[in-house]
Parts: C-alpha cells; structure tokens; sequence
C-alpha cells in the first residue's frame, strides 16, 4: 500500500507568499503608471486605500538651466510698479497669478502687467479654502477668474494656482476639465512673512534653487523688490535663463510624478 506525503505548509509562509505576491504588483503598479500617464496627462499617485491622489506641477525636470519667478496678487500694489521696473530693467517676463478682488481694485495695473509682456494665471475670484466648495463653485471661482483676466487685458489664462497652496482632487479635476493647468512651487521665498529682511528672502532662494524650480514671489511684499536684485543677478552670473512658467513647463508627452515634479515621457 502507498504511502501518502503530508507536506505541511504553516500559517506564516502562507503569510509570507501573499505578502510577496502583493510587493510584487506594487512594484508593478509603482513602475508602470507613471509610464501610462493618461488623457489629461494627470498622473494619480497609488495610496494603500487604492485612492489616487492627484497632485499639480511643482517644478520641472529638466537638464536646462531654466527657472521660473511668479508673483501672486491678491492684496495691495504699493510695491507692485517696482517690480515690473526691476523686470524691464533686466528684461524678464514672469507670471502673476491674479485674484478677482484685486483685479477690481487695480483693473489699470492689470492691463500695465499684461501689456509689460507678463503672463497671467488664475488665482480664483474671492482667494477661498477651495477645498471646502462644491464642484459647481470651484468651476464658478475658476470661470469668473479667466473671464475678468481676459475682459480686463485680452489674455486668456492657461495655469491656475490655487489660493493658500491648497488642493486636493476634486480642486484639480475641475481646474483641468475647464483646460487649466494646477500650478504649485517648489520654493517658497517666505516674502509674506513678517520679519523677513531682502537678505533672508534672496538667501533662501538662491540656497534652494535649481533647473526647473518655480520660485513664489508676492507682488506686494515689503521687501520683495529688494530682493529680487541679488537673485535676478546670481541667477544670471550662474547660466540660468528665468522664464514665464508657461514657457518652463511642458505641454505635451509628460507626467507628474508623486512629488509634483513634472517629467517627459
């Protein structure tokens, strides 16, 4: 009569075969996604909850010394003409991301901007917590924002950046249905901040920067113009060509990685 084998396979090396198998298809899924892109070109980040998190550019990757510097205006313009001199006077074109309660206060310095050769983006219409409205109002922040730019200055935005740096899927896939593209940074010059002198501004910068980068600028920070002179001259004596983001950017064949840093296919 034959003998019949046993083999005893433990609880723990069940465990072990599982697990491994799953490493395995999320080694897969990490190596192939960003590869795939998608339609819109939003590449999703893949969490344990099999929720995919969208994220918008924060900088470029790019073997170019290219950089760009963006101002954010929704407060103010006391210092604003200053910059737009210092921007001719080193014959740079930037982008301004605008708000709707400061382009109905400042409509004239809308139009100088744009007719200085700047690029404008949207920055909503009230500078909203965007992530607590609704789709229809985040649509309605976004559309109102364009259709003021474009009757103010004739330009018709393409990139969009959202108020207090905050976003979360829902915020993105509205802005990219209405073709915007989400704009972040990827360094903060801090100019808000009260007790930061034109030195601790230009030092942060220029310790931080690098091919790509997207630098955050106010255009009515205390000493924002003040800084710009080190940076604008640094940058330049290192090879670096300063740019509209739009022209940093890529628009076709590309996929943002999960640090928001853009890449070519």
């Amino acid at each position: 009569m034959r003998k019949i084998k046993v083999i005893t396979i433990s609880r723990k090396r069940i465990f072990q075969a599982l697990t491994g198998g799953v490493a395995l298809i999320a080694l897969f899924v990490l190596a192939v996604v960003p590869l795939i892109g998608g339609a819109t070109n939003l590449v999703a980040t893949v969490t344990g909850t099999g929720t995919a998190k969208l994220v918008p550019i924060y900088s470029v990757a790019t073997e170019e010394k290219k950089v760009a510097i963006s101002f954010d205006a929704c407060w103010g313009a006391e210092y604003t003409d200053d910059i737009l001199e210092a921007m001719d006077k080193y014959e740079l074109k930037t982008t301004f991301f605008l708000v709707n309660i400061w382009l109905e206060e400042y409509p004239e310095l809308a139009k100088e901007i744009s007719e200085r050769g700047h690029e404008l983006g949207l920055h909503t219409v009230s500078h909203p917590h965007l992530g607590g409205l609704s789709e229809g109002e985040i649509r309605e922040e976004l559309t109102d924002n364009a259709n003021l730019i474009e009757d103010l200055t004739g330009q018709k935005p393409k990139l969009f950046r959202p108020p207090f740096g905050e976003y979360n899927n829902k915020v993105i896939k509205v802005a990219d249905s209405q073709g915007f593209q989400t704009i972040q940074w990827s360094i903060d010059s801090l100019d808000w901040m009260e007790g930061k002198t034109a030195q601790h501004i230009a030092d942060r910068v220029l310790d931080n920067i690098g091919p790509g980068d997207i630098v955050l600028f106010h255009n009515n920070g205390e000493h924002t113009v003040e800084a710009l002179t080190p940076i604008i001259e640094q940058l330049k004596k290192d090879g670096y060509e300063i740019v509209p983001i739009s022209e940093l950017i890529y628009h076709e064949d590309f996929y943002i990685d999960s640090a928001g840093i853009q890449r070519k296919k």
